[in-house]
């Protein structure tokens, strides 16, 4: 019963040894002496600022891609107890004894160094010989620039990393269709394919590009399957079901992952909060959430309220008024009403406080119980300090000619009525009640007389002269010309006015609320706003510094230079293989040239290849 034991337990494994070759040199040239120079290297200044904001859980945001690759360089950070005690201000800089290099470099070097053995195998699987496979895989080894941006704390590498790794399991997937349709080798390449998908979209967008290619060639490949008659009506369900499972379905469900792992990790308010919605900024610790906290949730007739644009853009700012007067005369000779300057300013201030009023009431506080106001409401809103009414007129705005001028009214007894009557119109509605509610909801003011909106221009440059003190520019637009984000407001502090005299009013309005009342937004409404923002965010009329042309790639006129010691005057560039770059310029050429030589000879039925 016991005779296995006489005989030895022997084990057997094939061993590739060029890919434990690759592998290993792989390894060696990107790990060794990584943490080398112990200082900041290009992009480090950047995703370095990132990693110690993940330690110090503060929210921000990046428009150059999604949260997945920070988070990975984060990991490495994590992994070595980096604390985020680092000043990233400059590339060059020292890194101080509490700064893991080593650590934060890592998963970039391994990604970089496993793109080698990974080339080799999407050869194989291509049907390509072993000496082809040795080839590629040599060429990515010993790219100069591969491996110059595996070494150092940059997400290049790693999306490459996961591009191949997309490519390869979709091969692997692809040649086990063949004979072992649902196996579990099948089923894991497949689901692998889809999971090194999302993480290369999760990483940098430009993982889209794969992604949609592997789509279109499964839609493809599942195209000519639909004419192959020996499977069923069933199988073929299955199979069109397993593809949208794991390539569709899974990378969504990760992409959103990452973003939920994101948002858990930055909890606390940061220095990008002034680009979110005032609704985002009170759902974290901190920063907004600590002015907010207990605030009311309904608007209604009496609220003292501050408005907050919207758009925020070019930069923040809320519904302002002051005691200066718009003047008789602007530079261009053109006339105003020399009413009271409304305009929209980019920091809290008490100015920035205003009265909702019911027209029917001359009363400035709340009753009891409140009376909230709804969508279509008409109301008034009353100038907090100065108790002059938002108004607006037939009269040209001082940056915005086509636009109506926005002020607060100033009786001078001339022939020039009051018309301060303005509509609620809660846009946000439908994923809302029709209340109108603190931060929540999202307001457009809509003049009764003229059906202007009131709006902030957004734009560079419609900040106002000296005369209203560079702040931006409010105008009535009129609704013809669309809809835009900047027509849209926001309540973003809020109080129950208690007190009907004006001073004791102003004490009201530079005091804090103590109401309790909390607000928090779904994972969805976050995401969905974090990644409009990161599509957004961008300025797309800017130039990267170190951006270069097609054309470039193929010259290698241009190199980035990555670091400088101060001293001894050592250098890091970004610089290609010239023997592998011009040889691949060269294959290139020829490639196209074949490729063209074959159809003119197989437009002439000379089929040198079969179908």
């Amino acid at each position: 019963m016991l005779g296995f034991l006489k005989n030895p337990v022997v084990v057997t494994a094939e061993i590739n040894v060029n890919l434990v070759a690759l592998t290993v040199m792989g390894l060696i040239s990107r790990l060794w002496g990584l943490s080398y120079p112990r200082a900041v290297v290009f992009d480090e200044v950047y995703y370095g600022q990132f990693v110690s904001l993940y330690m110090k859980r503060i929210f921000f945001v990046d428009d150059s891609g999604p949260p997945f690759g920070h988070m990975l360089l984060a990991l490495g950070g994590y992994l070595g107890g980096f604390d985020g005690n680092f000043l990233w201000n400059r590339i060059g800089a020292e890194y101080s004894m509490n700064v893991p290099v080593w650590s934060l470099r890592l998963l970039p070097a391994l990604a970089g160094a496993l793109c080698v053995p990974l080339a080799y195998q999407i050869l194989v699987e291509l049907q390509f010989s072993h000496c082809s496979a040795l080839g590629a895989a040599l060429l990515i080894l010993l790219e100069n620039s591969l491996i110059t941006q595996s070494r150092f704390m940059l997400l290049e590498s790693i999306l490459i990393f996961f591009i191949l790794l997309a490519v390869l399991s979709y091969l692997k997937f692809y040649n086990l269709q063949r004979h072992s349709s649902f196996s579990g080798s099948w089923w894991f390449w497949l689901l692998l394919t889809g999971v090194a998908c999302s993480c290369a979209v999760g990483v940098k967008y430009m993982g889209v590009f794969t992604y949609m290619l592997l789509l279109a060639i499964t839609g493809f490949h599942f195209w000519h399957m639909i004419g192959d008659h020996k499977l069923s009506n069933v199988s073929l369900t299955c199979h069109f079901l397993a593809r949208g499972l794991a390539l569709i379905i899974i990378p969504v469900a990760m992409y959103l992952s990452f973003f939920y792992v994101h948002l858990a990790l930055l909890y606390r308010s940061g220095p990008h909060d002034q680009i979110m919605t005032s609704a985002f900024q009170a759902s974290l610790e901190g920063g907004l959430a600590r002015i907010t906290q207990g605030q009311p949730l309904e608007v209604a007739y009496g609220s003292q309220i501050t408005l907050r644009n919207v758009l925020g853009k070019p930069m923040q700012c809320w519904l302002h008024s002051h005691t200066n007067t718009y003047p008789i005369r602007y530079e261009n000779g053109r006339g105003s009403s020399h009413q009271q300057q409304v305009t929209c300013y980019p920091f809290k201030d008490v100015n920035n406080w205003w009265i909702v009023k019911d027209p029917g009431m001359q009363q400035l506080v709340v009753s009891n119980p409140p009376r909230p106001v709804r969508h279509g409401h008409i109301v008034q809103l009353v100038h907090g300090i100065t108790t002059r009414y938002l108004n607006t007129h037939d009269v040209a705005a001082p940056l915005s000619p086509h636009s109506q001028e926005v002020s607060c009214y100033i009786d001078y007894n001339i022939s020039m009525p009051a018309q301060n009557l303005w509509r609620v119109e809660i846009v946000n509605r439908e994923s809302d009640t029709d209340v109108w509610k603190t931060i929540l909801s999202e307001v457009r003011f809509v003049h009764v007389n003229t059906s202007a909106v009131l709006k902030a221009s957004g734009f560079i440059g419609a900040s106002l002269p000296e005369w209203g003190y560079r702040q931006l520019e409010v105008v009535g637009e009129k609704l013809s010309k669309g809809y835009h984000q900047s027509m849209v407001w926001n309540v973003e502090e809020h109080r129950y006015g208690k007190s009907q005299e004006q001073k004791e009013r102003e004490v009201e309005l530079h005091s804090p609320t103590q109401i309790d009342i909390s607000k928090n937004l779904s994972f969805m409404a976050k995401f969905t706003e974090l990644q409009w923002k990161i599509l957004t965010l961008k300025n797309e009329d800017t130039e990267h510094k170190y951006s270069s042309s097609a054309l470039d790639w193929i010259t290698m006129d241009t190199n980035i230079a990555y670091w400088l010691h101060p001293t001894s005057g050592a250098q890091i560039h970004l610089l290609g293989n010239v023997v592998i770059w011009a040889s691949a310029n060269v294959a290139a050429l020829i490639y196209v040239c074949l490729s063209l030589w074959y159809l003119v000879r197989r437009r002439r039925k000379i089929y040198d290849f079969p179908e």
